[in-house]
């Protein structure tokens, strides 16, 4: 049997996913990521962990499938987006943590640079705002603090380009590139072009020709060097998506109007907004979905960025130990009717779309001595469909059209969380057939570019759904709603 492998590099972990033919799911393994937080409001990853995980996830499928007699064709690669690592192409060599995307350090330099009056410029060449969620600041940052002194071949990547370059043989002649659903979160490609702006460059003071080369999200981008994983030598990667453009071609949202909706370590909604840059849209960011290569032109998306949805349930298991593992959390908030009047704003790291406030704080209010366990539970995962549904009114008050919501990721497991989904946002909410839709899109897009599906409507058939959420009566969520945006106020 033929499979694709999907190698999803998260924020919290790495796994690889083995697909076959019909984007079932045939194997799979995972290796927990560890997380640094060296200062309030900072978050590092450690790049050598991570393509280390990387390969032993890989290995461990790899071998098992072959144990089984069927056959790899081809890998593709997903990623949290924004984390950047400095690197030395030359040796390797790196000398600074992966600066995460929920990292906040860079928030100053954004605010100068909006004093200076750079914002209209970033938006209309790069669709996005000036926050330090996005990558170019945080190579400004890195290359300001001794991250790539010394290095005889310097590179600023995001993680998608370092896997490549680790995979392909690394110093040994590792390919170095990149794609545009990875790239148009630098803050440092054009929307038009897809290719690097040298107005950017200049802007942030980042040089070009540290940076990646720009291929198709589809594109035969190099083979796994034998050195690096025996087990899968020569075999081709096929295909690049970051994690929420992978989700969106995963959940087969190909024409306009189709909207995801992936409630990970963040909750992130993306709606496909056809093949020619779309107009910019207050609180919301413009990006590019995918380059299809030869199969497609490519396709650009809106986008509205929660930085905190299921890191607020790991905050319940691992700090307040409310619950012992995130399962528990669905039952424990379905326990109760409401939250007895707990408000939860989980603005740790600043609050995304469409508020861009990164000087906000998490909220825990509403207390007293009735609150229970199961009160404090229900209010993260309401404020969990709160956040969603900031981020539909802007898409609505833009002028975006959205259709029925596809969701995915671990805690589109519950079915409270997609009620409370379809009754806030008023859209019905359907639950993929696989959570795991991140793993699914690279799969498909690299099964895609080596001929194991024909089309992208072949893909769409392969997409179905385990569960629908139709609005009810809102008039219980419009009051809780109102009463968690006056919240955001005082985050």
């Amino acid at each position: 049997m033929d499979l694709i492998l999907a190698l999803d590099a998260g924020t919290t972990g790495v796994r690889t996913v083995a697909f076959d033919a019909s984007a079932a799911v045939v194997d799979s393994a995972y290796r927990e990521l560890t997380q640094y937080f060296p200062r309030p409001g900072e978050v590092e990853h450690d790049a050598n962990e991570i393509a280390t995980l990387a390969l032993a996830t890989l290995r461990d499928v790899a071998a098992r499938s072959q144990m089984q007699g069927h056959r790899i064709i081809a890998v593709g690669i997903t990623n949290q987006r924004e984390t950047t690592v400095a690197f030395d192409r030359a040796t390797g060599a790196i000398h600074h943590h992966a600066i995460v995307w929920q990292d906040r350090r860079t928030a100053p330099l954004c605010e100068e640079l909006t004093t200076r009056g750079a914002l209209p410029r970033v938006r209309a060449v790069t669709g996005l705002v000036l926050d330090s969620y996005f990558s170019g600041t945080k190579m400004r940052w890195l290359m300001d603090h001794g991250a790539i002194e010394g290095f005889a071949q310097p590179a600023l990547s995001t993680i998608d380009a370092y896997l490549l370059w680790t995979l392909t043989g690394g110093p040994q002649g590792g390919v170095f590139a990149t794609e545009p659903s990875n790239a148009s979160r630098t803050m440092l490609m054009d929307l038009e072009t897809l290719a690097w702006s040298s107005e950017m460059s200049e802007l942030l003071g980042v040089p070009l020709e540290y940076l990646p080369t720009i291929e198709p999200s589809a594109h035969h981008f190099g083979t796994i060097d034998a050195t690096v994983i025996p087990e899968l030598a020569d075999v081709p990667i096929t295909a690049m998506l970051g994690d929420q453009q992978a989700a969106l071609f995963g959940q087969a949202c190909f024409s306009p109007g189709m909207v995801k909706a992936t409630y990970g370590t963040g909750a992130f909604i993306l709606a496909n907004a056809g093949h020619s840059v779309p107009p910019l849209r207050e609180g919301l960011v413009t990006t590019v979905a995918w380059d299809a290569g030869r199969h497609d032109i490519p396709a650009y998306a809106y986008e509205g960025s929660a930085f905190v949805a299921g890191a607020a349930i790991q905050w319940l298991r691992d700090e307040l130990q409310i619950i012992s593992s995130a399962p528990e959390v669905g039952p424990l908030a379905e326990s109760v009717s409401d939250s007895g009047g707990v408000i939860f704003v989980p603005a740790f790291t600043g609050l995304g779309s469409p508020f861009w406030r990164s000087e906000a704080r998490g909220v825990l209010m509403g207390l007293s001595t009735s609150t229970t366990k199961a009160h404090i539970a229900r209010a993260v995962v309401e404020a969990l469909a709160f956040q969603v549904r900031a981020m539909t009114e802007a898409f609505a008050e833009g002028g975006v059209a959205l259709q029925e919501l596809r969701a995915d990721g671990g805690a589109a497991a519950m079915d409270l969380l997609l009620q409370l989904q379809a009754t806030n946002s008023r859209l019905t909410v359907r639950r993929s057939r696989s959570l795991e839709a991140t793993a699914q899109g690279a799969a498909l897009m690299a099964g895609l570019e080596v001929g194991l599906w024909p089309s992208l409507e072949s893909l769409a058939a392969l997409w179905g759904s385990t569960f629908t959420a139709e609005p009810e009566d809102s008039t219980f969520a419009d009051v809780g709603y109102a009463a968690w945006l006056d919240a955001t106020t005082r985050a």
